[in-house]
């Protein structure tokens, strides 16, 4: 048996995860002194309740070795003889780095995937992961799996200012070229899924255009295909989410359609007001 371990960055929803099994390592969020586990002892609904009424930055930090050797261990306790854990991107997180080198102490054979990637265009890799696994597939076939969506799946973000981004020191050299206007306005960015790294986008003025280019965005890059498996994600932007949602079931008409809260982690680097959509064809 193959079980699929990977971290809370991922941002499936828990029915998801408990429906296929997947062992989940949280990330831990550090904010005003106190350390919390992501989805744990912070839920995200906790998080953004909390973000409006303190001025103390919270921040994340990768899941530790032991705890991903705890993950291992569970695993293997459940019957895995093989087991397959995707991470966050390592360009974003040293989750990758924790996770192999647990992977070197761990009895079985573990397979460690850099996603390149973070919330469901992470998530969407472990679950076609777990599906594979699900109908007996080989690590080979689950691996190939992985990598058939990583190359398809499409992440796009709009967020109310660049300010979290900035504070946490996950901007890259591009968005030098943006200027400080983008405080002002609401920026579009996304995941390069062959770097691993965050790159802007574009902008918008107001927020019913951010949401107008989310959606633009994500159906250009998703291209056209017969199944389309489409995430929405928001950090405290259930309207907005929504809308989103009815954009995507009247022009896109998926056959999966996920709306779920950005966790904690996500949640600190893109700040409330944030949304997503993330998916692909089959």
């Amino acid at each position: 048996m193959i079980k699929i371990v990977t971290d809370s960055a991922c941002d499936i929803p828990e029915d998801l995860t408990q429906e296929f099994s997947i062992i989940k390592v949280p990330t831990h969020i550090i904010w005003d002194g106190e350390q919390y586990l992501d989805s744990l002892t912070m839920t995200a609904e906790e998080f953004y309740r909390r973000l409006p009424t303190t001025s103390a930055i919270p921040t994340s930090s990768q899941p530790s070795l032991g705890e991903f050797r705890q993950a291992f261990e569970e695993a293997e306790a459940q019957g895995a003889q093989e087991i397959v854990c995707l991470t966050v991107s390592s360009k974003l997180s040293g989750t990758f780095e924790s996770a192999s080198n647990a992977a070197k102490e761990c009895k079985l054979p573990v397979h460690v995937v850099d996603t390149r990637a973070i919330s469901m265009q992470q998530g969407w890799q472990a679950l076609a992961a777990a599906r594979a696994a699900r109908v007996g597939a080989s690590v080979r076939q689950v691996l190939d799996a992985i990598e058939a969506v990583r190359q398809k799946v499409v992440f796009s973000v709009g967020l109310p200012s660049l300010a979290n981004l900035a504070r946490s020191g996950r901007l890259g050299s591009a968005f030098k070229l943006i200027g400080n206007v983008v405080i002002a306005v609401h920026p579009l960015v996304a995941v390069n899924s062959e770097s691993g790294k965050i790159e802007p986008v574009g902008l918008a003025r107001t927020k019913k255009s951010m949401l107008d280019k989310v959606f633009n965005h994500f159906k250009q890059k998703v291209g056209n295909g017969l199944k389309l498996h489409a995430a929405v994600m928001h950090g405290a932007a259930l309207e907005e989410a929504q809308f989103l949602k009815e954009r995507i079931q009247q022009e896109l008409l998926p056959v999966e359609l996920i709306v779920t809260s950005t966790g904690p982690v996500l949640g600190a680097h893109a700040g409330p007001g944030a949304v997503a959509l993330s998916g692909y064809y089959d």
